[in-house]
């Protein structure tokens, strides 16, 4: 999958746990792990929204394009 989730590396950044992010965002730990982990087939623009306003980054930062 050329689409690389960067997740993890911005939770570790903010030194932010899953349960706490999931609390942030108003998302179920199954769905943010379904995210973090690079297995889901799509992500909505309103959750993207609301996990960059919880870890304080652009989309950039949790997602990446590899040819």
């Amino acid at each position: 999958m050329p689409i690389i989730v960067n997740l993890d590396v911005m939770m570790a950044k903010r030194k932010m746990s899953l349960n706490e992010l999931s609390e942030k965002v108003g998302l179920t730990l199954a769905n943010l792990s379904i995210l973090k982990t690079g297995k889901a087939k799509a992500v909505r623009f309103s959750t993207l929204e609301a996990i960059c306003a919880a870890l304080d980054c652009q989309p950039a930062d949790i997602l990446e394009y590899k040819a």
